[in-house]
């Protein structure tokens, strides 16, 4: 069985508890893809553990910002925390978007702790084709 490591584990660890959880004025950066897919461009965030009613997606211009809040389960008095590595707080990712992208019409799904934005290109950012009008008959001007 092969094993993939990590050196930086640890000290990414220490690091996040140093830091602590990420507040609504300092959020903590959540992983992404972005890929192009066909006619619109598709954004995948990692939201492991998050409600959808903890998500907030707003769109002002062409700056697109999520922020999610990882709250921590409400546990029973009696209950000892052994060992706690999940994240907790605050979690945000701001994109500039092309002026080539419809922000009208952003669809937004919440699946498995992956919110997926799908973006579509604006019609007037397609290629197209544009035709060539031949005149019935020319004239001359003669002066």
């Amino acid at each position: 069985m092969l094993m993939r490591t990590d050196p930086f584990r640890e000290l990414d660890r220490l690091a996040q508890q140093m830091m602590g959880p990420g507040t609504w004025t300092r959020p903590s950066p959540m992983p992404m893809d972005a890929y192009r897919e066909g006619d619109e461009y598709v954004v995948a965030f990692d939201i492991p553990g998050v409600g959808p009613d903890a998500i907030d997606i707003d769109v002002e211009r062409n700056m697109l910002t999520v922020k999610a809040e990882r709250r921590p389960v409400t546990k029973a008095d009696d209950v000892q925390m052994e060992l706690s590595e999940r994240p907790l707080g605050v979690f945000s990712r701001q994109i500039v978007l092309a002026d080539t992208l419809d922000t009208e019409r952003i669809q937004a799904d919440y699946e498995a702790g992956v919110l997926t934005l799908r973006i579509p290109i604006a019609e007037r950012a397609k290629p197209r084709k544009i035709s060539i009008g031949v005149g019935a008959g020319r004239k001359e001007i003669s002066g």
